[in-house]
């Protein structure tokens, strides 16, 4: 039920704190019992729509329209004196530092939008949401629409966001829906977590994936590394993704404080040197330049940097001996870089196998060793940091 009650303007901040106060328990702007000397009327209700922290005492007010201004529970805020006016801004102000200091969620009425994004009130400021820091979900639920479009679905509706900026001096408050979702959902995420996904924007150093969450909803996005998208060697990311595209992706890792994922597409699946040579090029191919190639019949000439890799390795503990035993060449290119791995194949004896991989030749190394596939593996990685 509406309370009626009056004021002198004249009277300033002092006087303000004569009839409004911010009662702790429920959070809403309550007019006193005290008498005051009456100059005009005015009224106000004792629920709010919004619910301010307790640990923020400022009354609300709205977003200036016209040649009024009114607070969220509809008092014209016109007869308010400049002081009275600023110290109400100053508190918000303040206040929108602590939402982001703390990283709390706010509960944000979106009241319009322009070209680079949504306007935001937070109590008597206006903030902005720019459209990159939206949710994946409204694009992803209506693709065809333009963000314009989108945008304008959302005027009038209430969404959860962040505070990412809060910059008084040069009144630059900036909201961010993506981070607010991303404490909401993140929880949910582990390494090696396969997801079903649509492409967003492509970019020439990877293409940006947003991740479907059991709801149906696309909630977070990560970026598969043009690494990541093919073992074959990728050109160009645009060949093979395109926006819009439904992909499967795997969790490679997670960035909690950068709020970054990475995701890969060529992790599932098989990494055509997983084993040995011979599932790349079948034996039963004709001895030719693109064939299997044995080195009891001439000198295996190592990949570029592999005879250095050789060296060291046989300076380790427990390595008896290291042989290129035998090469190949594939039908397309992985990386020109040079890569190594250790055989998946159960070794023969104290004989283990390594595979070397740059452009299209590939070299199968025997490796006399004393050492567990583990102790290899320790061994690789003291070489590879020795190896510039």
């Amino acid at each position: 039920m509406p309370v009626s009650a009056a004021a002198s303007v004249s009277g300033g901040i002092a006087l303000l704190s004569h009839f409004l106060c911010t009662d702790n328990a429920s959070h809403n702007v309550l007019i006193s019992n005290t008498p005051i000397p009456l100059n005009f009327h005015f009224s106000l209700s004792q629920s709010c729509s919004t619910r301010r922290p307790t640990f923020l005492s400022a009354p609300r007010v709205s977003v200036s329209s016209g040649s009024s201004t009114s607070t969220d529970d509809g008092v014209d805020q016109s007869f308010f004196s400049d002081d009275v006016r600023q110290a109400r801004r100053s508190a918000d102000w303040k206040a929108a530092r602590a939402y982001h200091e703390k990283g709390l969620i706010y509960e944000g009425r979106i009241e319009g939008y322009n070209g680079g994004g949504l306007l935001i009130t937070f109590y008597s400021l206006l903030g902005f949401l720019p459209y990159p820091q939206l949710s994946p979900s409204h694009s992803c639920k209506e693709p065809r629409k333009t963000i314009q479009e989108i945008a304008r679905t959302l005027v009038g509706s209430t969404i959860s966001m962040k505070v990412i900026q809060a910059d008084e001096e040069n009144r630059k408050l900036i909201f961010s829906e993506k981070e607010a979702i991303w404490s909401k959902y993140s929880p949910q995420l582990s390494v090696g977590n396969i997801f079903e996904a649509r492409v967003g924007s492509v970019e020439d150093y990877g293409a940006f994936v947003h991740l479907r969450f059991p709801d149906g909803l696309y909630h977070l996005t990560g970026l598969v590394h043009v690494s990541e998208v093919s073992w074959d060697l990728v050109q160009d990311v645009r060949d093979i993704l395109v926006e819009g595209d439904e992909v499967r992706v795997k969790v490679v890792s997670i960035d909690r404080e950068k709020s970054r994922i990475t995701l890969s597409i060529k992790q599932l699946e098989e990494d055509p040197l997983l084993e040995t040579l011979d599932k790349v090029i079948p034996q039963d191919m004709p001895l030719d330049s693109d064939a299997l190639n044995a080195s009891d019949h001439f000198d295996i000439e190592p990949l570029p940097g592999l005879d250095t890799i050789v060296e060291e390795l046989l300076k380790e503990d427990g390595i008896d001996n290291v042989k290129i035993s035998r090469q190949g060449f594939e039908k397309r290119v992985v990386s020109q870089d040079l890569q190594l791995w250790l055989s998946n194949a159960p070794p023969t004896g104290d004989q283990y196998t390594l595979l070397a991989r740059a452009g299209r030749q590939v070299q199968e190394i025997q490796l006399t060793t004393s050492l567990d596939q583990e102790g290899i593996k320790r061994a690789l990685q003291r070489v590879l940091e020795r190896v510039p």
